[in-house]
């Protein structure tokens, strides 16, 4: 590898003693280690994973804990070298011999995103999924195809600037996906395959993982446009309140006490949401 990579892979893992092996094995193979940096962020493993990627001629960087996804792909992000970051999960789901194609692609785009194809999944994951997908699809005004594959390529310098915003939890793909083109930059999506995992299955847990999808879609409003909800609302409630004033007075003779309850509380939303909308943008910054 040479002494200023212009790519670095970053693989963060978790108790994946299974798969990390054969992926680092693909990736050792292709000579990819030899031209780009490679990074594991070996995020608090209490498995052999630590002991796995030690034997591979890559930089290692070992949490203390298990901070989460997302946090030890900002401790990688941080400790790169290269100006492209490409990332991509140490289960084996993600097919390392694609890597160049996605450096390829980083040249004429901002982002590229992998799309992994439909089917496979639970169906709680699939309805939480689904959810969070229509709500970034009502925020960004376009369809989104696959929203939150690990499998993905960024250009260092945006990508560094975002970090403040991102979740230390799964949803690190999400928000990035939704920042960049939120902020307007070229996203290319590209097809990838959806291979198996290995060792561990993914658990889903329909209270445990529908609250965390819940409180994602409340924070994807509030951080990227947080009117496109406040504004709606305040409307709603404004005229059915000033309507059902009107009902009221043609036929009791005055406005009813619950319909001025009603079209202040439509004010007080828009004004609340003109606020979130302020700080929304200066979290952003």
């Amino acid at each position: 590898m040479s002494a200023t990579p212009s790519v670095s892979i970053i693989i963060p893992v978790y108790n994946e003693e299974a798969g990390i092996g054969a992926v680092c094995d693909a990736i050792k193979a292709a000579g990819l280690h030899m031209r780009y940096e490679v990074i594991i962020i070996n995020d608090g493993s209490n498995d052999t994973t630590a002991q796995i990627v030690k034997a591979y001629p890559f930089k290692t960087i070992n949490l203390p804990v298990n901070m989460g996804y997302g946090a030890a792909l900002k401790a990688g992000i941080r400790s790169a070298a290269g100006g492209t970051i490409i990332t991509l999960d140490g289960d084996g789901q993600h097919d390392p011999g694609l890597i160049e194609a996605f450096i390829q692609k980083i040249d004429t785009c901002d982002m590229v995103a992998g799309v992994r194809p439909p089917g496979g999944k639970l169906a709680g994951k699939v309805f939480g999924k689904r959810c969070v997908r229509l709500v970034g699809e009502f925020l960004v005004e376009q369809k989104l195809t696959d929203f939150n594959c690990g499998f993905r390529a960024f250009k260092r310098e945006i990508i560094a600037k975002m970090l403040h915003i991102m979740p230390n939890g799964f949803s690190f793909s999400t928000t990035s996906l939704l920042a960049f083109l939120k902020e307007g930059y070229a996203v290319e999506f590209f097809p990838v395959a959806n291979q198996s995992r290995a060792g561990r299955p993914s658990s889903v847990n329909i209270w445990r993982d529908g609250i965390k999808t819940l409180i994602l879609i409340v924070r994807l409003i509030m951080l990227f446009n947080p009117l496109k909800i406040f504004f709606p609302a305040s409307l709603f409630f404004s005229i059915f309140g000033l309507a059902y004033g009107v009902w009221s007075f043609v036929y009791d003779g005055r406005f009813a006490n619950s319909a001025v309850v009603v079209v202040i509380f439509g004010m007080f939303l828009f004004f609340f949401g003109l606020i979130a909308d302020q700080i929304s943008m200066l979290n952003k910054k």
